[in-house]
């Protein structure tokens, strides 16, 4: 990846979902004006999802995806249709492609599987060039999904006709979120205000590089007119000393948390990356509440580390090595962990007391928010490194101090769990005093 080229994670993701043979590979071909999939007469072609990162103005960058249609038959199908449904866990835009003319029952269940997970659909209506007079979208069939709010568009992938009007309907119908462009940490910062970013040099960050978050940090600070000072943990108490005023943020990487709190006046507010990604890239609220329950977990319990990225570990690994120590260290006994890396998650969660969630950063916000709710349906806490590491260590209530409303929804906790409405979410020497 260049530094020109905007990560995945920040993509809206568009996937053409369809039954086999209805011309989704020709239809991506057409739109992004490039030989993307494969094309052929023969059902089935598209095997794996294809990929193409574009840009789709004026949304800006989008990732497109092709899919083996769901309607595959056979062993090999069955796995095609699988992956294509792993691809609605992270579909922000959804186009359900059929042929003109047609509209059945396998349509009706890719509306609501989007439906269910409250994403935007397009339908396109595919091959015009081959109705012979017929309606390619059915009166009753546009009705029913102007009254579902899903916009409809006749197309030809083959003679490149009504592509400009799929433009158009990808556009008015994108989520609003992409449009307004969340911010990562500018918005607590402001115009003209400095961060201080913290970040240490390990072996998980190549010599001449920084890692996703902290570049994309950065970023943020440059686009909205702030100010961002770079040190390594053992510089920052140094540089503090050197600024005329402070900061109106530090923020540091999860693993220096300890030194970095000591080093920073209290008056500061104080912060990770991993944390700011909680909320830029899912729900901060439900990961708060989530780190709650860690008072919950006891020895022999199971845990799940879930890293969005397939990366090689190093000896001291965040996820496989230090959390896991920091977190034994905090319920007196060992937890039994398991790892899952990239796209791989879990469909059964119920054998895990919690989930550890790194910070999502090569992940679009709605693939994160899907695993957000996949967890609350199955009732298993969620939470992610830095929250998870903050709590072990004691400084919770620190590090969220940028994010009134979850310092609020901690504070009060605590209350409810001192005056005993929430007996067993006290702190470890509460349930081992209750127990005794």
């Amino acid at each position: 990846m260049s530094l020109l080229d905007t990560p995945r994670g920040m993509r809206l993701h568009i996937a053409f979902f369809g039954r086999r043979n209805v011309g989704k590979s020709s239809l991506l071909n057409a739109i992004t004006r490039q030989e993307v999939s494969i094309v052929s007469d023969q059902a089935g072609t598209t095997t794996d999802p294809v990929e193409k990162p574009m840009e789709l103005l004026p949304l800006g960058p989008v990732l497109f995806i092709d899919t083996a249609g769901i309607d595959d038959v056979g062993a090999l199908g069955e796995l095609r249709a699988r992956r294509t449904m792993q691809v609605f866990d992270r579909t922000d835009l959804g186009v359900i492609v059929t042929e003109a003319g047609e509209w059945g029952e396998f349509e009706d269940q890719i509306l609501e599987e989007l439906r269910q997970r409250q994403v935007p659909a397009v339908a396109v209506f595919n091959k015009i060039d081959t109705v012979d007079g017929r309606a390619a979208v059915p009166l009753a069939t546009a009705e029913r999904l102007a009254g579902l709010k899903v916009r409809t568009v006749a197309v030809s992938a083959l003679r490149r006709e009504g592509l400009l009007d799929l433009r158009r309907a990808l556009l008015e119908s994108a989520p609003e979120h992409f449009i307004e462009n969340p911010a990562i940490l500018s918005d607590l910062v402001g115009p003209d205000g400095l961060a201080v970013l913290v970040v240490p040099v390990d072996k998980e960050a190549p010599r001449g590089r920084l890692i996703l978050p902290q570049v994309q940090s950065i970023r943020d600070l440059l686009d909205a007119d702030a100010m961002a000072l770079v040190v390594k943990e053992r510089e920052l108490r140094t540089a503090l000393a050197k600024l005329k005023e402070p900061p109106r943020l530090v923020v540091t990487d999860s693993q220096a948390f300890l030194k970095v709190a000591a080093d920073t006046p209290s008056g500061v507010p104080l912060t990770s990356f991993s944390i700011l990604f909680a909320r830029f890239k899912g729900d901060l609220t439900t990961q708060v509440e989530g780190a709650l329950a860690l008072e919950k977990l006891k020895p022999g319990d199971r845990v799940l580390i879930s890293e969005a990225c397939s990366h090689h570990p190093i000896a001291d690994d965040i996820g496989r090595v230090k959390i896991p120590r920091w977190l034994n260290q905090y319920v007196g006994g060992r937890l039994e962990f398991e790892t899952v890396q990239g796209h791989d998650f879990p469909e059964d969660l119920s054998p895990y007391q919690m989930v550890i969630h790194c910070g999502a950063c090569t992940f679009n916000r709605r693939a994160m928010l899907t695993r957000i709710l996949r967890c609350k349906q199955a009732g298993v806490p969620i939470t992610n490194y830095g929250l998870a590491i903050a709590y072990s260590l004691g400084i919770f209530e620190r590090a969220l101090e940028p994010f009134p409303a979850a310092l609020e929804l901690v504070r009060g906790w605590k209350t409810a769990a001192t005056s005993g409405d929430r007996l067993g979410l006290g702190s470890l020497a509460q349930r081992q005093e209750v127990a005794g």
